[in-house]
């Protein structure tokens, strides 16, 4: 497929905001698209699978400790099998019409052999017979200037398709001439009356050519396809055996030319977004223990909530300072009850409050949601209340409520090592010991626990 070449990413990288990292002899693509990000399947440079399947998990865990929402885009289908291993029914997969590229056996192209290709042949044959004086030459840097002007010609019909890909992509066709050479790509340009009436470029990957760029003037009969057979004569050696015209980004007309060009193979592109377990809920649930109900915090228990996170002792080990988020030193109440909703509203935690005889007295938080059906789980109650079995009764039934309402496979946690209750009322509720480092000691429960 085309999206991993050095010249689709070039043309696009602009309003895909393209970057990239290198992570464990692995190359790692993200397009950052409209607030989202959406990674490739990582290349390894030696061609390690495994090698490439480690950084797939590492992307993963990048994207839980950063609330990011797991999407990989222009997946091929060799590599498609090994995502849906990973996260099976959690995935929506699309293979949209528009992106797939247009694969065609190089020979056909330098030949266009046989009845079908007739209608090609007839309109190359019209092209030399009305331009005797037609030549084709490699493009060079000299040419530039003349093939700018040629842009510019066509330029005008592209932008009257009124489409941002069509302003796009030919912005990205005059941004690239500068550096073909440095991108390892090449050109050609088609002359007739020694006046510039089609250029196209392109790059060799493996066995085949992809052609990024094929510009024409409509007016001159049969130039598209002289142009698309001398380009494939010239560059196409013996070791290319394919060529990748690319998409046709859903325009009907472009459409109807590709597939006349009878293509080996519509290359399929697969778009992945990875779902949580969080992600279906769209209401607080409501959950009564033997003692409490386990609800979203009131607004009339705004103050009561504010005082909760205000209280540094208490909030010592919770993990998370309000004063980094908060708009100015003092913030008012209220500004601690949006924040946590607006936190459900993004899917970002599960925030509810533990009431107990009618009264607000902490929160417990299903948070920090993977993309293999686990969360983490977060406890804090008010010093008045602790010492009744509140936390273990929270943390208990909020964990039922994962395993069989959410669907979780594992519920993990950390405490700081310095908070020993908390230790212990984590193992209390049946959670184990899984590591620990520095600061915390790790817990974690799988429904078979």
């Amino acid at each position: 497929m085309s999206n991993y070449s050095a010249g689709m990413l070039y043309i696009w990288s602009k309003q895909l905001d393209t970057h990239f990292a290198e992570v464990d002899d692995c190359l790692v693509l993200c397009d950052r698209y409209f607030g989202s990000r959406y990674f490739y399947w990582p290349l390894s440079e030696s061609g390690d699978t495994e090698a490439e399947k480690q950084v797939v998990n590492k992307i993963e865990r990048f994207c839980r400790s950063n609330c990011i929402r797991l999407h990989f885009t222009a997946i091929p289908k060799e590599r498609l099998y090994d995502l849906m291993l990973m996260y099976g029914a959690d995935a929506h997969v699309s293979n949209i019409r528009r992106w797939r590229d247009y694969l065609y056996n190089a020979d056909d192209f330098k030949e266009y052999p046989g009845k079908r290709y007739s209608g090609q042949r007839n309109h190359v044959n019209k092209f030399k017979k009305n331009n005797p004086d037609f030549a084709f030459e490699v493009y060079t840097a000299e040419q530039r200037s003349e093939v700018e002007a040629f842009l510019h010609e066509v330029e005008g019909v592209q932008l009257q398709k009124g489409t941002v890909m069509a302003n796009e992509e030919i912005h990205g066709v005059f941004d690239i001439l500068p550096d073909l050479d440095s991108l390892n790509m090449f050109g050609g340009v088609l002359r007739a009356g020694g006046k510039v009436v089609a250029f196209s470029a392109g790059e060799i990957c493996g066995d085949t050519l992809i052609v990024h760029i094929e510009k024409a003037l409509r007016e001159v009969a049969g130039a598209y396809p002289a142009m698309a057979q001398m380009f494939a004569v010239h560059f196409c050696t013996d070791n290319v055996r394919y060529i990748n015209r690319e998409d046709d980004a859903g325009d009907m007309g472009l459409r109807k030319s590709k597939l006349q060009y009878l293509p080996v193979q519509l290359v399929d592109k697969y778009n992945i977004a990875v779902h949580r377990s969080i992600d279906s809920l769209s209401a607080y649930p409501i959950i009564n223990t033997a003692r409490l109900q386990l609800k979203e915090i009131q607004d009339s228990d705004v103050q009561q909530f504010a005082r909760l996170a205000r209280d540094e002792q208490l909030n010592r080990y919770w993990g998370y300072d309000w004063k980094q988020n908060a708009p100015d030193g003092s913030p008012a109440d209220s500004w601690f009850l949006q924040d946590v909703r607006n936190d459900f509203k993004q899917k970002n935690e599960l925030p509810l409050g533990i009431y107990y005889n009618g009264l607000l007295v902490g929160e417990v938080v299903l948070h920090n949601f993977g993309y293999r059906a686990e969360a983490e789980i977060g406890m804090r109650v008010l010093p008045e209340y602790q010492g009744k079995g509140i936390a273990k009764e929270a943390l208990k039934y909020m964990m039922d409520y994962g395993f069989s309402k959410l669907n979780l496979e594992k519920i993990e946690a950390k405490c700081f090592k310095a908070n020993t209750i908390s230790a212990y009322t984590l193992r209390s509720v049946g959670m184990q010991p899984c590591g620990e480092d520095d600061t915390y000691y790790y817990f974690c429960k799988t429904a078979a626990m």
